[in-house]
């Protein structure tokens, strides 16, 4: 069975820790079109923050998860912080006490990673936000695998719908957060926490793959 041995986990973490830095200004330059302009700026201090955290020792993947969400959650403002906290917290436990992460245990981890931000508040698909990435990326996931399909290629679904679900919020008029007072003037801008979401979900599947073994 395809999957990735948790202990040797942490460079999947390291992997999402590179993407947002590499993406803070782009990420920021997105928000300020409809937000406040501090969601790459936000993002990249708190990723950077767990890179030193982190340096120098080797946990594993839900270690390094959970050290990533519990600074996003307490050490960084904004409204990102708290809910990419409690996300990652939440998909760490899940996987917490699990030797060998295979697709099951990672379909798991979605649908924590949504369950983290429901509890937070009421977004849901079509509000411009985060969810309408990471909703539509869990489900292709989850139908991927039901189908009998290969970790590899269920990892590929998953980041082809999130790619779509994120372009997809270009066309949305926000519901939830600052920009919803924008009415129709949020619409044709994509929603940076969408972005970012993708970011993260596209590069977690990239890197995991590379280190899928055959048990």
């Amino acid at each position: 069975m395809r999957a990735i041995t948790n202990a040797d986990g942490q460079p999947v973490v390291q992997a999402l820790i590179d993407v947002i830095k590499a993406n803070r200004d782009h990420l920021s330059d997105i928000d300020g079109l409809i937000g406040d302009g501090d969601h790459g700026v936000n993002m990249a201090k708190g990723f950077a923050m767990a890179e030193a955290r982190l340096a120098g020792g080797t946990v594993s993947m839900a270690e390094a998860m959970d050290t990533l969400g519990f600074i996003l959650m307490s050490e960084i403002g904004g409204s990102m912080g708290p809910l990419y906290g409690n996300l990652f917290i939440d998909m760490a436990a899940t996987v917490k006490n699990v030797e060998r992460i295979d697709a099951a245990a990672f379909g798991a981890m979605l649908k924590a990673a949504i369950g983290a931000i429901q509890e937070l508040g009421e977004a849901k698909v079509g509000d411009k936000t985060l969810m309408d990435t990471l909703v539509p990326a869990e489900a292709a996931f989850a139908a991927a695998v039901a189908e009998g399909k290969s970790f590899d290629d269920a990892i590929d679904a998953m980041s082809e719908a999130a790619e779509k679900g994120k372009d997809s919020t270009r066309d949305l008029v926000a519901k939830i957060g600052r920009s919803s007072r924008l009415g129709e003037r949020s619409r044709g801008v994509l929603d940076a926490g969408a972005v970012s979401c993708y970011l993260l979900l596209s590069t977690m599947g990239a890197a995991v793959k590379e280190r899928l073994t055959d048990a």
